[in-house]
């Protein structure tokens, strides 16, 4: 049996890889984290207390999952790696109020299984330390799922925690700025050094923590918003107009309906869409579907 004490010791980390004869796999985007200051530091940000479910995403070999499970009430973790998943069963075997689940988290039902772990209605806290390819995938269907959230803790790439709370017209600020903002605000709760992980990745990270939020102007399909959003950006150095054009094509009665919408949402043709904010945005869009240009 593995000593699961403090397993984000990094002796003692390198000693459960030695042990099991593993090693930080690329196509999953593996690195151990193995600084106890910022595991407590990722805890501390979600505020787990014993009251608290947490989802879990990406436990690897169970450091911060060891830190949850101190804290919290129950702690649901999706593991993707078989090999993983064998090693948490051991060094997680001394807490009771731990589930592992082998599976990709973008392809369950995440809604159903909180209610099967946690109880109908259950508020969670979601706390990760996400693989770099995947964060924004994983982020964007934690966002969008219709599941009662308190906070989202994620360690992510620091140019990727960039983006989520940048400013308007800032080389930074996007889609995937205006996104998140829609349904919660973000915040930089850690900065990460590279030396931190065992190995050691070619980038700095860092610890985002998102709160629900409700945007200025609510709309009843945020997909097609986003739509918009994404079609507005198509080009970041072009202009509104340009883009609309683009994406709807430039047919005298289209380019009479995209003149008409910018009007109605008092928004200038020759800006660029890094300019405008969300509720700006979210104008247009409505705007947009008021001349029928939306689907």
């Amino acid at each position: 049996m593995v000593d699961i004490i403090d397993i984000a010791d990094p002796m003692r980390t390198q000693a459960i890889l030695n042990t099991y004869g593993l090693h930080a796999k690329k196509k999953f985007g593996q690195n151990f984290l193995t600084d106890l200051n910022v595991l407590h530091g990722i805890v501390d940000a979600a505020e787990v207390t014993a009251d608290d479910y947490v989802i879990e995403i990406g436990p690897g070999i169970g450091s911060l999952t060891e830190q949850l499970a101190r804290v919290a009430k129950k702690v649901v973790a999706f593991e993707i790696d078989t090999e993983m998943v064998h090693v948490l069963s051991e060094t997680m075997q001394n807490y009771d109020n731990v589930k592992i689940i082998a599976a990709d988290i973008l392809e369950v039902h995440l809604s159903e299984i909180i209610t099967k772990e946690f109880g109908e209605g259950a508020h969670v806290k979601v706390v990760a330390n996400l693989p770099y390819y995947i964060t924004t995938p994983i982020l964007m269907q934690l966002l969008r799922t219709n599941i009662a959230w308190d906070n989202i803790v994620v360690m992510m790439q620091r140019e990727v925690a960039d983006r989520l709370n940048a400013a308007v017209g800032t080389k930074a600020y996007g889609v995937l700025t205006l996104t998140t903002e829609y349904f919660a605000k973000a915040k930089l709760a850690i900065e990460v050094p590279a030396e931190s992980f065992n190995p050691a990745p070619k980038v700095d990270s860092a610890v985002v923590k998102l709160t629900p939020s409700t945007p200025e102007i609510l709309v009843d399909q945020p997909e097609r918003l986003f739509g918009v959003i994404k079609g507005s950006f198509s080009h970041r150095r072009k202009s509104l107009w340009n883009n609309m054009l683009q994406t709807y094509g430039k047919d005298l009665d289209v380019k009479d309906k995209i003149k008409a919408a910018l009007e109605a949402a008092d928004i200038a043709p020759s800006i660029r869409a890094e300019r405008l904010n969300l509720t700006e945005l979210t104008a247009l869009y409505l705007a947009l579907r008021a001349q029928g240009l939306t689907n």
